[in-house]
């Protein structure tokens, strides 16, 4: 099951590197205002692939940190001894 999972990995960095090698043209960003951005193709896709995966994750951090305060709080209140519990 190793070498499965390593031989898909291989897959994947290949298509990516593919993928990169195929897209190096420079291509233009256009802001409001008249500002414009000239980057790789390849860069701009990573860039914002990043930040929607960091929006991602501090979005779900709000309901991580408030399902843990809830853990604690519950076991503060049904605390068990060592004995009651196994």
């Amino acid at each position: 099951m190793r070498y499965l999972i390593w031989c898909v990995r291989i897959v994947l960095f290949l298509v990516l590197l593919g993928f990169t090698v195929r897209n190096v043209e420079t291509v233009t960003l256009r802001y409001y205002f008249g500002y414009e951005w000239h980057a790789p193709l390849v860069l701009i896709i990573l860039l914002f692939f990043a930040l929607g995966v960091a929006i991602g994750v501090l979005s779900c951090l709000g309901k991580i940190f408030r399902q843990r305060r809830k853990i604690a709080t519950f076991r503060k209140k049904y605390s068990l001894t060592e004995e009651e519990h196994g």
